[in-house]
């Protein structure tokens, strides 16, 4: 019993946000199941902005989880006619997250909404339509593997975005495509806080999917209220 204990103490709360439709909350099990995996006890977040201290003393790190597109305005450009943007309760939740967050050592996981968003709170910029600039805009979009590399490591990940991040802002470059997409983006000042482009969570290469949760629950540990 003492020792299943001390594998209870040991597992970080890692809090995953989630996608707003039809009233709904909605999230892929996968990113749940990706964390048990892990080693880590998921749970998922509304997108309530009052609850975030709560969340930031319940959680030991985050992840911001995929979906649709971000709304511009807020950033002052217009949408892009193409895009499908995301429900206004989840942005404006997400930026606030990230806001408060900067006050904190939360490790983070930012996976493609979530890593446009935080490149966004950063001062960067977006490509709002990979179609329209991008010959192999259907290789990130049609969900089959393509390759990635950089500091981050090097392989193939499942992606699946018609957006992706033309300036990092404040945040660094960590990996790209072939085709010059950025892939992944660090915080210089908080290196637990990565953005990824891809999908780990459906990513079959065990450094780039799998062991990117790992990662993260790794470095939650250092940061877990004891």
């Amino acid at each position: 019993m003492k020792r299943q204990d001390e594998y209870e103490h040991n597992r970080p709360v890692i809090g995953i946000t989630v996608h707003v439709e039809d009233n709904e909350y909605r999230s892929r099990t996968a990113y749940a199941d990706a964390v048990e995996q892990a080693g880590g006890i998921p749970l998922l977040l509304p997108c309530s902005t009052q609850s975030i201290p709560t969340y930031l003393r319940c959680c030991d790190a985050f992840v911001t989880s995929g979906g649709d597109d971000p709304n511009m305005e807020a950033f002052g450009e217009p949408t892009h006619a193409n895009a499908k943007p995301i429900d206004h309760r989840r942005q404006e939740f997400e930026l606030e997250l990230l806001r408060q967050l900067e006050q904190t050592k939360h490790p983070l996981l930012a996976i493609c909404l979530g890593m446009q968003l935080m490149a966004l709170a950063a001062d960067g910029t977006l490509d709002q339509h990979l179609p329209d600039t991008l010959p192999t805009a259907e290789d990130h979009w049609s969900g089959r593997e393509h390759p990635i590399a950089g500091q981050i490591g090097t392989g193939a990940v499942h992606s699946h975005h018609r957006q992706a991040v033309s300036d990092p802002g404040r945040l660094e470059v960590i990996a790209h495509a072939p085709d010059g997409v950025i892939e992944a983006i660090q915080d210089p000042q908080h290196p637990h806080r990565i953005g990824v482009q891809w999908h780990p969570e459906r990513t079959t290469d065990q450094q780039l999917g799998i062991g990117l949760f790992e990662r993260l629950a790794d470095a939650s540990r250092t940061t877990m209220t004891p």
